[in-house]
């Protein structure tokens, strides 16, 4: 599927699943802004990547738990390119601590980087696209924690579940301008935020045995999604989340 002349902008798009959708959107032919926070190293090697391939990208550094960065990263894409065709709020982390260990700045934190900075992607973004016209896609990367509890992870449930309010809420609400809200809610992926895990053998067995495909996500798989959905092929989804898990919500009671 073509995402010719179409402008995206990825948060978080250094490492990870966010390095997968640069590279997967560049590949489908749109021009990718790579936001990346600390990494500098990361995002220029996804740049390098995307465009020794002949694609077209950019890199901007922000902190997009705040929303000026937000803002300036909206702007300063569509100085360069002319327009705002696909967000896609990736920027995330976790602390994993518990409710009773959760200290209040490990909560700020996790929301302000997972749900925060969606909520004002998704805002700021769909600004654009209604001024500009033409409508447009927002997606956000969620995660089957969204809907599946994680003891021992509390923050992040929180922000995920929140992120599934925000995308129905504002799919509804954006459906009538053209712009289409979804998420994506991925299971366990090859990723640095799961390297602790699967570097012990015990974890990495259990988390794979809970799995009944047997293994973990590559990131190009969860882009691969993502790319269909900024498509044009998607023009009938808002306000739901596509989750790609390998099953494992239907087969294990939480992880």
């Amino acid at each position: 599927m073509s995402l010719a002349n179409k402008v995206a902008i990825v948060t978080g798009g250094d490492s990870g699943i966010g390095h997968a959708i640069c590279v997967a959107l560049a590949q489908a032919g749109a021009t990718v802004t790579i936001n990346y926070h600390h990494n500098q190293a990361a995002a220029e090697a996804t740049l390098q990547q995307i465009t020794q391939a002949g694609g077209k990208a950019r890199m901007i550094q922000g902190d997009v738990s705040s929303p000026k960065a937000i803002q300036d990263l909206v702007d300063e894409t569509v100085r360069a390119a002319g327009r705002l065709d696909v967000m896609i709020n990736n920027a995330g982390m976790e602390t994993r601590t518990s409710l009773l260990d959760t200290t209040e700045q490990q909560f700020d934190m996790v929301i302000g980087v997972d749900l925060k900075s969606a909520f004002f992607g998704t805002q700021i973004a769909a600004r654009q696209m209604i001024r500009q016209g033409g409508g447009g896609h927002i997606i956000n990367i969620s995660s089957v924690h969204e809907d599946w509890p994680m003891p021992g992870n509390i923050a992040y449930c929180c922000a995920k579940g929140g992120m599934r309010m925000l995308t129905r809420t504002a799919g509804v609400e954006l459906a009538p301008h053209g712009v289409f809200v979804v998420n994506v809610g991925p299971g366990a992926v090859d990723t640095p935020i799961d390297a602790a895990t699967l570097a012990d053998p015990a974890q990495k067995a259990r988390l794979e045995a809970a799995i009944p495909q047997g293994r973990v996500a590559r990131p190009s798989e969860i882009a691969s999604l993502v790319v269909w959905l900024a498509s044009d092929q998607a023009s009938y989804t808002t306000a739901t989340t596509y989750f790609i898990d390998g099953g494992i919500m239907r087969a294990s009671s939480g992880l």
